[in-house]
């Protein structure tokens, strides 16, 4: 089956109804689901022949989405891992949010704290008494959705473990792949093991069982095969045995990581960039294997949809009749005209179906 979705980012909604994505966005329940209503209604009045829906890129999908549904958090998983380091948190009207940098920069592994300690957190404490609320005050007309959930589906989020040591230790961490090797992978241990334990305490307090997970792992096309299976492969297969079937995302060409990213256990979806081959990717994962691929932001903004659908084109060919989502977050500077003619090309193929559940 062949698949296109999209999600509509915080710049386009700021663009278009003024909405601005303060601090009491992500900290006020009440306020968060207010603005997220809104800007599904919008999304459906606007692009409902689009299948567009409001959420973080790709993470929240409409198949799984009602308006009784309240996002407690809603703040990406690197941040909220990186808030409980002690960054600040860094808000901004018009864009996603972020967090200050290098939390964890100077820190000696062994100075770590023990991943349980950090359920006693100050702001854990806060996501887990807004849960509570929600859950205590009618649980017929509102669900909350914790902090690493994006939907109802029960598939939780988190970044990838490299992506997260980037975020946390800055560019050095690339360098200190090759020169401190035991150091790094004493950190990207420890980094899964939080997620395992932030993830279980979520999942348990909304009551909301883990179906699947979703990794982030945003870093991986910056780094070589070699480093992938040295480094990445390992601590991740044991998050994928931790929370069964894993999407895999990986920005930017990942050509090279195909057949080393074959040996995450528990693979069930790979997610990649533009100028992955996906020709490639069906040599190495064979026709079942769930595949979404996202247009380069240059096809996107551009005036004429001829190198978009000259691309996606290409890439049907290539996948030879497996299962194919197409995704993309639409931002202000995209021309929704030109993802339009790729939308109704794609949707006047027999083997099209609307939205992506995967």
């Amino acid at each position: 089956m062949i698949d296109i979705t999209g999600t509509l980012s915080k710049g386009w909604m700021h663009r278009t109804l003024g909405v601005a994505f303060d601090r009491d966005y992500y900290f006020d329940p009440a306020r968060r689901h207010a603005i997220d209503v809104r800007c599904n209604e919008y999304a459906a009045e606007t692009f409902g022949d689009m299948s567009l829906f409001y959420s973080e890129s790709n993470l929240g999908r409409l198949a799984w989405w009602n308006k009784g549904q309240v996002q407690i958090g809603g703040i990406q998983p690197n941040m909220i891992l990186g808030m409980l380091l002690g960054a600040e948190f860094v808000p901004a009207d018009d864009r996603d949010a972020d967090i200050t940098p290098g939390c964890l920069a100077g820190v000696a592994p062994d100075e770590l704290p023990a991943p349980e300690s950090l359920l006693n957190h100050d702001l854990v404490r806060l996501f887990d008494g807004k849960i509570a609320g929600i859950r205590n005050e009618d649980t017929e007309q509102y669900r909350p959705i914790a902090p690493f959930f994006w939907d109802a589906s029960g598939r939780a989020a988190i970044h990838g473990v490299l992506t997260s040591a980037q975020k946390f230790l800055g560019e050095s961490i690339f360098l200190d792949l090759v020169t401190e090797p035991q150091k790094c992978r004493h950190i990207l241990d420890w980094i899964a093991d939080a997620y395992i334990v932030l993830c279980r305490h979520f999942s348990e307090a909304a009551e909301m069982p883990i179906e699947s997970i979703h990794v982030g792992e945003c870093a991986a096309c910056m780094v070589g095969p070699a480093m992938v299976e040295e480094f990445i492969v390992p601590v991740t297969s044991r998050i994928g045995r931790a929370f069964g079937p894993m999407r895999f995302h990986s920005c930017g060409p990942s050509t090279h990581l195909l057949e080393t990213l074959a040996g995450i256990d528990g693979l069930y979806s790979l997610d990649v960039g533009a100028e992955t081959s996906i020709r490639k990717a069906r040599e190495v994962f064979g026709p079942d294997m769930v595949l979404s691929i996202a247009p380069l932001p240059a096809d996107m903004s551009a005036e004429s949809p001829a190198p978009i659908l000259a691309w996606a084109a290409r890439v049907l060919e290539e996948n030879t009749g497996g299962n194919l989502g197409f995704v993309y977050h639409l931002e202000p500077t995209y021309n929704i005209e030109t993802i339009r003619a790729l939308t109704d090309f794609l949707k006047q193929r027999p083997d099209s179906r609307n939205t992506l559940r995967d």
